[in-house]
């Protein structure tokens, strides 16, 4: 037998009988179950009979307003969407409507299908934030202590595995802050190899002239200050991993020592005429494009087949959607332990903009921000005003291509003015206009939020 989908239940709410009358029907005729109540007090007890998705609600009413109605919702009702209407617009309302917690706000008269459009765009919003929300609380399995659950990540996490199994040479590729050395880790102590030592060395980090020594060690007396034998990292991965990050930063005489380690399986430490056998697996990275660098010449080409018999390719942060979520809920909860602070939540527009930003750092990026969010932060709640200026406007990126100009446009006034609380100066330095243009728009469109 097949099973109905559940109806999405809205509240609506206007002191007009015609009005409430109108919208019932309209509303009822698109599949959705409505009630009904003329006062801000029906409401409250319609509401707690009857758990809805959406209430819509007018304005100005007697004795109780709708913003009032708002206010109590939000405060009471975190899983319900609110939806605006009024017949008397002004843009100071608006923005307190949207400040209050309204998500839509709809000027009288409308059409049917401003009404239809605007009521399925805020439950697709509440959509999304309870999906969201769920990521949120959900504990991220995290194989191999990555978090992730995109499928760009399930490819990661079985390429993973497939190199774990097998002791070839692994390249390991992705932008910086996407977590190359976490990948290296998890091939290494889900391998044979696990007992043994797993030692990484940014190439980067240390000098060319020092990087042989450093990689092979050297004997007493091989150069000033050498005033003891010492082995190099290679020695001391000895039966377990050598990690050569950011391997595209070593010199073409260290790339060709680096090759005869790979081929013969044999160090020859700095000032020694004797090689020494190692049996070290080698794991590599870079954020950079080796088959370029090998094209240009400053990389070897036998070096580059050598190292990329597996390659395992990191998705930057914002191809990897909802995983943003996981993160974030994985570092506040860190860093709020940590801090031994409570453990802020995330308004749904900070969580939106965050969700938007395209996230040059990566992983390491986010990481940084959570941290100063939760170390900065006095609240426990944490709103996109409190997010770096970069990221504000993020959540303001994403629009349709079905609009016209004049409606893109008025949105985006409406997104600037509702988050610098309505002050338009800075609303219009945001703009790049003056105050004068600002104001002669906001005559033209009296219902910009």
């Amino acid at each position: 037998m097949a099973i109905e989908k559940k109806k999405e239940r809205i509240l609506v709410v206007d002191d007009s009988p015609q009005t409430l009358e109108l919208i019932r029907r309209n509303l009822e005729s698109a599949g959705y179950q409505v009630f009904t109540a003329k006062s801000v007090a029906e409401a409250i007890r319609t509401f707690e009979a009857n758990p809805v998705d959406l209430v819509i609600t007018d304005l100005k009413m007697p004795e109780v307003s709708g913003m009032d109605l708002v206010k109590h919702i939000r405060d009471n009702y975190t899983d319900t969407e609110v939806m605006m209407i009024t017949g008397y617009p002004s843009v100071e309302s608006a923005v307190e409507a949207v400040k209050t917690g309204a998500e839509e706000y709809l000027t009288k008269p409308f059409t049917d299908e401003e009404l239809f459009s605007t009521v399925r765009r805020t439950l697709d919003k509440l959509h999304i934030r309870r999906a969201g929300q769920a990521r949120l609380q959900k504990i991220a399995s995290a194989p191999y202590g990555l978090i992730g659950e995109s499928a760009a990540m399930h490819k990661v996490f079985n390429m993973i595995a497939k190199a774990s199994s097998t002791s070839a040479t692994v390249l390991i590729t992705g932008e910086s802050g996407t977590g190359k050395e976490l990948v290296a880790r998890a091939i290494h102590y889900s391998s044979s190899r696990a007992s043994a030592q797993f030692v990484p060395v940014n190439c980067a980090a240390i000098p060319g002239e020092l990087l042989e020594s450093e990689l092979f060690g050297h004997v007493k007396g091989a150069f000033t200050g050498a005033i003891e034998s010492r082995a190099g990292f290679f020695q001391t991965a000895d039966g377990g991993t050598i990690f050569l990050d950011e391997i595209s930063d070593t010199g073409l005489t260290m790339q060709a020592k680096l090759l005869r380690v790979l081929q013969d399986k044999e160090v020859c430490m700095v000032g020694s005429t004797h090689s020494r056998k190692v049996d070290v697996r080698i794991l590599a990275a870079t954020n950079k494009d080796l088959l370029s660098l090998v094209k240009k010449g400053t990389f070897r080409e036998d070096l580059y087949y050598r190292l990329n018999v597996i390659t395992i390719d990191l998705p930057p942060l914002r191809d990897r959607g909802d995983d943003i979520l996981l993160l974030i809920n994985y570092f506040v909860n860190k860093f709020g332990k940590d801090l031994e602070k409570p453990v802020p939540r995330f308004s749904e527009n900070a969580l939106q903009a965050l969700r938007n930003y395209h996230w040059p750092g990566n992983v390491r990026e986010l990481e940084n921000v959570v941290q100063r969010l939760v170390v900065m932060t006095d609240s426990d709640f944490i709103e996109t005003s409190d997010l770096p200026s970069l990221m504000r406007f993020s959540a303001l990126s994403k629009t349709s291509f079905d609009r016209t100009l004049a409606e893109v446009e008025v949105e985006y006034i409406q997104n600037v003015l509702t988050s610098v609380d309505g002050n338009r100066t800075k609303a219009a330095k945001i703009l790049g206009i003056d105050r004068k243009t600002l104001r002669d728009k906001l005559k033209k469109t009296p219902d910009i939020k």
